[in-house]
C-alpha cells in the first residue's frame, strides 16, 4: 500500500496538471468562439461558392477541359489539413484515418500537409509528403490558401497528378466536428446535371467569351476558395476538439483527485489508529 507522502505528492501533482487542463480549456474556450463566428460567416459563401460551380457546369454542354476530366496519371494529391498542436483528442488521427482507411497505396499519394502533427505522423508511416505549410494554420489567410491551390493545379495541369483531394474537418457544432475527404479535381458535377435534368429545370448555360477561358479563370477561384473554407473550419474544429479534450481531462483529475484524498484519509486513520494502538499496549505493558 502506498504512503501518505506518496499518495499526497500524487495528488498535488495531479492538480497542478488540473491547473494546466482547465488554463487550456479556458483559451480553447476564447478561441473557439473567434474562429466560430468566422466559420459560421464565412461557411454560406464558400457552400454557395462550390454549388454555383456545379449548377454552371451541370448546365453545360460538350465541355472538353482539363479540370472536368481525370488526368492521365494515377497518381492523387491530397492536401490533408491538421493541427500544429496536440492535446486535441482524436482531432488530427481522424484526419489520418481518412487516408489510411481510404484504400489507396502510399505510393500513388502526393500529401500537401498543412499541420504539423499531420505531416509527422504521416511521414512517420511512409507517406509521400511534397509540402509542409503548416505555419498556414496560425493564422490562415486566403492568400495562403491560393498559394497552395497554386501549387496542386500546377501538379494537376503538369500531368503529374490526375487528381487532387481535400482532407480536413468541417464544423457542425461545438461537440460535433466530422472528417471530410473531398474531391476538388476534376470537379465531380454529373449528379448535379442528372439531377436537374431529372427535375426538367436546366437552362444551357451561355460562356463568353468561351467556356475554356471561363473555366480557366473560374474553377482556380473555386478551388481556391474551398481551400481557405477548408481552412477556416479546421481551426473552428481544432479549438472545439481542443476545449472537449481539456473538460474531459478535467473531470478526469477530479475524479483521480477525489480518491486519492479518500485513500489519503484512509491511510492517515490508519496510521492514528495504529499509534493509538501502540500507545494503549505500552501503557498496558507498563501496568502489567
Amino acid at each position: 500500500m502506498a504512503s501518505m507522502r506518496d499518495i499526497k505528492r500524487r495528488r498535488d501533482s495531479i492538480q497542478s496538471t488540473q491547473q494546466i487542463t482547465k488554463a487550456m480549456k479556458l483559451v480553447s474556450t476564447v478561441k473557439l468562439q473567434r474562429a466560430r463566428t468566422r466559420a459560421d460567416n464565412a461557411r454560406p459563401y464558400f457552400d454557395k461558392m462550390y454549388e454555383t460551380v456545379q449548377s454552371i457546369l451541370a448546365d453545360s454542354e460538350r465541355l472538353d477541359h482539363p479540370y472536368l476530366t481525370a488526368g492521365a496519371s494515377d497518381r492523387k494529391a491530397v492536401i490533408v489539413v491538421t493541427s500544429n498542436r496536440g492535446l486535441a483528442g482524436g482531432y488530427n488521427s481522424n484526419v489520418i484515418r481518412l487516408l489510411t482507411e481510404s484504400g489507396w497505396k502510399k505510393e500513388d499519394v502526393d500529401i500537401y500537409g498543412v499541420g504539423r502533427k499531420g505531416v509527422e505522423t504521416l511521414s512517420r508511416r511512409g507517406w509521400h509528403i511534397v509540402s509542409d505549410d503548416s505555419g498556414v494554420m496560425d493564422a490562415p489567410a486566403f492568400s495562403d490558401a491560393a498559394a497552395i491551390g497554386e501549387k496542386v493545379l500546377a501538379s494537376f495541369a503538369a500531368g503529374q497528378v490526375g487528381e487532387i483531394y481535400l482532407a480536413y474537418t468541417r464544423f457542425k457544432n461545438t461537440v460535433v466536428h466530422v472528417p471530410t475527404l473531398t474531391r476538388l479535381l476534376p470537379v465531380d458535377w454529373e449528379k448535379e446535371k442528372e439531377k436537374r435534368q431529372e427535375s426538367g429545370s436546366r437552362t444551357l448555360m451561355n460562356y463568353e467569351p468561351n467556356p475554356e477561358e471561363a473555366l480557366d479563370l473560374l474553377v482556380p477561384k473555386y478551388v481556391n476558395s474551398i481551400i481557405f473554407g477548408a481552412f477556416i473550419e479546421a481551426a473552428a474544429s481544432e479549438n472545439g476538439a481542443r476545449m472537449q479534450a481539456m473538460d474531459a481531462a478535467s473531470g478526469n483529475a477530479d475524479d483521480m483527485i477525489a480518491a486519492l484524498s479518500l485513500a489519503y484519509n484512509r491511510a492517515r486513520q490508519g496510521a492514528i489508529t495504529q499509534e493509538l494502538t501502540e500507545i494503549i499496549s505500552g501503557a498496558e505493558a507498563l501496568n502489567g
